[in-house]
């Protein structure tokens, strides 16, 4: 029997009881949709996260202190400041793949403005900073050399910080008070959105590292350095060169364990998005139950239509079909309802997705494969649950199908 010939009997028999078919394949077209949306919110939120990582900077790399312990008992990570400005200022001299470093002094603080007053985090950084993160200043200019050398008082505004200070006036020249210093405000940052942990990015005020040490901290240590490569392809060397010197700043020797951490962006994105993609494969393999769910009503619904045919059979096998052409003819039947169920699923699942994404503002991405995945997959599905109940059909006797009541 002819492929279309088959479809057209399939199709004759499905629109013969619309609404039996309908609710058969609406298993199907709940679970490819709620797949669809499940893996478009999964794959939005790892664009968004990958989006945020580079937005941190260009091949950068950061350096942090690294599990400390103590009569035995491990401190973790971070757990005390073992990095220095001449770690920094190691790596900026005797580095040859680095182009650019920055020690960063980090502390949170009460700022004053005439127009009134902000708590936000102080990061004490140099020149380079601007470079490694590639930010630019909005209005105004970013403190030079000389500014560090000096530890003169001046500051850069993120934009969230220049909105709640200076709502309705241009920042750049005015003064603002840390802690019980005045700061020179000399620029304004271009905004640079959330972060991948989802805090703001702009509620941030840029010193002069020197100043926050000698004036505003009192520390000697710092909490991280960042540094960056000319091109992504000198990371990793860059990265063993860091470690390398580091290690002789440190007077690490042998088999002894780092006392410090670096990572490039790629560590970075790669640890952000983990969770991330368990979590879509999670959703996604809940929402396949629907499918399941669909693929048992699929196979249900044959084996009701088996028996309700079983005269049809019968006479089809009398007049010389084959078993072959009847176990065809049911799997056909099988398939279409679960190819349109697919289309179905797809239809609705992206118009759901854009919906969310339209009334929650959550980011949604829709991948082409993941959607040709989904029809084939639910085409597979009623192949299998269509098999066993196509193939009770075939094996009917023709005299007893006849006689069939």
């Amino acid at each position: 029997m002819k492929s279309s010939t088959l479809i057209r009997l399939a199709s004759q028999s499905i629109l013969r009881n619309r609404m039996r078919s309908i609710l058969t394949m609406l298993g199907i077209i709940i679970g490819v949709a709620a797949v669809i949306v499940m893996v478009a919110v999964g794959y939005g939120a790892r664009s968004r996260i990958h989006e945020q990582i580079n937005n941190l900077g260009t091949n950068m790399i950061v350096i942090t202190p690294g599990a400390s312990t103590t009569g035995g008992v491990s401190q973790g990570a971070q757990a005390f400041a073992t990095l220095t400005v001449e770690d920094a200022d190691k790596i900026r001299n005797e580095s040859q793949n680095v182009a650019a470093v920055s020690p960063v002094i980090v502390s949170r603080s009460q700022v004053i403005a005439p127009g009134g007053n902000w708590r936000t985090m102080i990061n004490g950084v140099d020149t380079d900073y601007q470079m490694i993160r590639a930010w630019q200043t909005d209005s105004g200019t970013f403190f030079g050399p000389d500014d560090v050398f000096a530890a003169r008082s001046v500051a850069i505004l993120g934009r969230t910080v220049a909105q709640r200070l200076f709502a309705d006036s241009n920042p750049v020249g005015q003064e603002i008070q840390i802690a019980a210093l005045r700061f020179k405000v000399t620029g304004v940052l271009a905004p640079k959105g959330q972060t991948a942990s989802g805090s703001d990015s702009d509620d941030v005020i840029l010193i002069p590292y020197t100043t926050a040490a000698t004036r505003l901290t009192g520390k000697p240590r710092i909490p991280q350095i960042l540094a960056s490569t000319a091109s992504e392809g000198e990371l990793s060397a860059a990265q063993d060169e860091i470690k390398t010197l580091l290690r002789e700043s440190h007077h690490i020797t042998g088999d002894d364990e780092d006392d410090f951490t670096v990572r490039n962006q790629t560590d970075l994105a790669t640890a952000a998005e983990s969770s991330t993609r368990v979590m879509t494969l999670l959703m996604a393999a809940i929402a396949s139950i629907s499918l399941l769910v669909g693929g048992i009503g699929i196979m249900n619904i044959m084996l009701v239509s088996v028996t309700e045919r079983t005269r049809e059979i019968g006479i089809r096998l009398a007049l010389g079909a084959r078993g072959s052409d009847v176990l065809t003819q049911f799997l056909v039947e099988s398939i279409v309802m679960g190819v349109l169920g697919g289309i179905g699923g797809l239809v609705l699942g992206i118009t759901s997705a854009k919906v969310l994404a339209h009334f929650t503002g959550w980011e949604t991405t829709i991948s082409p494969l993941v959607m040709i995945i989904a029809v084939g997959f639910s085409g597979a599905v009623g192949v299998f649950f269509g098999f066993y109940p196509a193939q009770k059909a075939a094996a009917l006797r023709p005299i007893e199908a006849l006689r069939y009541e």
